[in-house]
This record gives C-alpha cells, sequence and structure tokens, in this order.
C-alpha cells in the first residue's frame, strides 16, 4: 500500500460507518447510502480489517458503537459533512455556470457595479455573482472563486494577491453643517463630531497628524460599518468624516458633501483582488481577473471630486 492511501480508508465504507454511527443501525444506514444491510455490515467489516480494530459491538441483531468506534465517528463526521458541502457547492457552481466573488459593501457598490457593463461588453458569456463580505475567510469554506480584499497582504495569507489601487481619505461634511460651523483650518475640527468607519477608528488622529494639528487623545465618536452608511449620516448633519473620494463621487459632484480642507490621507494599505493560488477552479477567472486589473489600472489615482 503506497503511502498516499495508508490511512485513507476507502469513502464507501466511511460513508457507510458513518450512516450507521448517526442511525445506530446497519439496515437504516442501508436505506441512507443506497446498500442493503448485508453490504452496509460488510463495508464496516472492512473499516474494523483497516484500522485493526472493532467499532461496534454486536448484541445479537443490535449494533451499538464502542468507545473507539464513538471517537472515530466524533473526528471524521466533520470531515465528511465538510466534503459533502464542498462537492455540493462546487458541483451546483459549476452547474450554474457563474463566477462568484466576495466584495466589500461600499467598493462593491460605488467601484464594481458602475464597470459592470463593461465587462458584460467585453465578456458576453461570463457570469458573475457578487455577495458582500468585510473580513478575510477561508476558500476552503467559503464558496467564493475570488474577494476584493482592503488591507496589507500579510492580513490575508495563503492566497493569491493582485494589487488594485490604493485610496485617498478625504474630510467631509454637508454643506449646511459647513456653513453653521464655520471651520477655517484643520484645527477647527478638533472638538466637532467626528464620524469613523469602524475599521478605521484611528483615521482621524493620522489625518490631524498630517495636518499639523495637536490633537492629542481624541474621544470615540459615532462609528459605521459601511462606507455609504458613513456617507449619508454626514449627508443629515451628523458631522464630518473621513472617506475614500472615490467612494463619494456622486455626493461630491451633487453637492451633497463638500471637502473643508484638501488634506488627503493614504497609507500603504490597498485593494487587492485575492483568489486561491493557481487562480482557483472556475474557468472564467481568468478573465475576470484580467478585467479588473484593466480597471484599476485606470482608477489609479482617483479624482479628489
Amino acid at each position: 500500500m503506497d503511502r498516499a492511501r495508508k490511512w485513507l480508508p476507502p469513502m464507501s465504507a466511511l460513508n457507510s460507518f458513518d450512516a450507521a454511527a448517526t442511525h445506530g443501525s446497519f439496515s437504516r444506514a442501508g436505506v441512507e447510502v443506497g446498500l442493503t444491510q448485508s453490504a452496509v455490515s460488510r463495508q464496516i467489516a472492512l473499516l474494523e480489517d483497516w484500522l485493526q480494530t472493532p467499532l461496534f459491538d454486536r448484541v445479537g441483531r443490535r449494533v451499538q458503537l464502542n468507545e473507539a468506534g464513538q471517537a472515530y465517528a466524533e473526528e471524521i463526521r466533520p470531515a465528511l459533512d465538510r466534503i459533502r458541502r464542498t462537492t455540493r457547492r462546487v458541483a451546483a457552481r459549476r452547474a450554474q455556470g457563474a463566477l462568484r466573488i466576495a466584495t466589500l459593501p461600499s467598493f462593491g457598490m460605488r467601484w464594481l457595479a458602475p464597470r459592470l457593463p463593461g465587462l458584460s461588453a467585453l465578456h458576453p458569456d461570463l457570469v458573475v455573482d457578487f455577495a458582500s463580505r468585510s473580513d478575510p475567510f477561508d476558500f476552503a469554506q467559503e464558496e467564493f472563486d475570488a474577494a476584493i480584499h482592503y488591507g496589507l497582504p500579510e492580513e490575508w495569507p495563503g492566497v493569491a494577491q493582485d494589487y488594485l489601487f490604493r485610496e485617498q481619505m478625504v474630510p467631509v461634511c454637508a454643506p449646511d453643517w459647513l456653513a453653521a460651523n464655520g471651520l477655517r483650518s484643520p484645527a477647527d475640527l478638533l472638538g466637532k463630531p467626528l464620524l469613523s468607519q469602524s475599521s478605521r477608528r484611528n483615521a482621524w488622529a493620522r489625518w490631524f497628524a498630517v495636518a499639523g494639528v495637536e490633537a492629542g487623545p481624541l474621544p470615540a465618536g459615532p462609528a459605521f460599518e459601511h462606507f455609504l452608511m458613513l456617507a449619508q449620516a454626514v449627508v443629515a448633519g451628523a458631522g464630518v468624516a473621513l472617506i475614500p473620494s472615490f467612494l463619494i463621487q456622486p455626493e461630491l459632484e451633487a453637492g451633497s458633501l463638500v471637502i473643508p480642507f484638501d488634506r488627503p490621507l493614504s497609507s500603504e494599505q490597498a485593494y487587492y483582488l485575492v483568489y486561491p493560488t493557481g487562480l482557483g477552479g472556475h474557468p472564467g477567472l481568468a478573465r475576470f481577473r484580467a478585467w479588473m486589473l484593466a480597471s484599476a489600472g485606470a482608477d489609479q489615482a482617483p479624482a479628489l471630486g
């Protein structure tokens, strides 16, 4: 027996054992796996021979997991369930032919969505499903082919990553709020309602430092999970916020948001397209990747508006 198979019993035996362990009956297990009771019994015997240990206590026509069988069932069941889930997802996705992309919510709404007609024109046969995800995840456990990540490459290890672009965060407020508060210099923002995005709570401290303002410890202001929620609060007059300029171009162009001080804040963090090493398994991912990189290349320096 070669090394690769030494510790890998036949899947049919594992499947029969899992069903028998679940139901406490070879006959009911047979109904689940589509075998006769005697065939299930043979599969269990094969597994016990493979392991060189009994897994069930047999009392007359009844069977019951013994201690070794209980421990083995508890260990292999999560692995078998994961194989079943993953196989079902992959089969369903391939049957539908759709590429599955996880995207940051605001990025998906303001950067991706307006560009999708261009993708459709370039690849009319490519179907892409988008879903919202804010944090890194394990591609082995999620049904996505790729994702949009913001941060540093080391924050999402074990995946391939393509740099897209960096952002510039700008202070924004509503025109009426600006008129009512009479701001003349960045220091005038101290003591005002400073709104934040929940994962960028240190942005205001960094912005004041860049603006040359000795801010000291800043009080914790309201925070919002998504930038577009934050933008709506600012439009309503709740205060001032730091928001990536490319996410609020419509509000800046319409005048519902204004930039009181032209002091953009940037960092080493950036947007990346991430995917399993080797481009994953979807045949359309290479085309989507090429389109994303070309689109991002045209937007390396988004206008401040």
